[in-house]
């Protein structure tokens, strides 16, 4: 009888096509932002405040985080699809992710729409 241990796994074109898209969507904002900086020397509290007043910008913004975290997850979930051969372990520790990045992606969004 073959026995099959939980892995979780979610290999294919699927996975790696969401983190080539998460580092586009990253890649795009981080150059809009640094391109914001540069055009704003010396960059003052007015100006980001300003900034961060619009809503395409804290809409891109929470874009970007979302991205973060959809990355991360696929390479964190694959480390430790590789390294811990442990299931309940491996389990766990997916588990605690997941529940950070969801902790982390709600803080976020009270940030952005909190600003006043």
């Amino acid at each position: 009888m073959v026995r099959r241990a939980i892995s979780g796994a979610h290999y294919g074109l699927r996975d790696w096509l969401a983190q080539r898209l998460s580092a586009v969507i990253m890649l795009v904002y981080s150059l809009a932002l640094f391109g914001f900086l540069l055009t704003h020397q010396p960059l003052r509290y007015v100006d980001w405040h300003g900034l961060f007043q619009h809503q395409a910008v804290r809409f891109f913004t929470l874009l970007f985080v979302l991205s973060l975290f959809v990355h991360a997850w696929v390479g964190v979930r694959d480390v430790l699809m590789d390294y811990v051969h442990t299931s309940w372990l491996r389990l766990s520790l997916q588990v605690a992710t997941i529940a950070a990045l969801i902790v982390y992606f709600m803080w976020a969004v009270t940030i952005l729409w909190e600003l006043r």
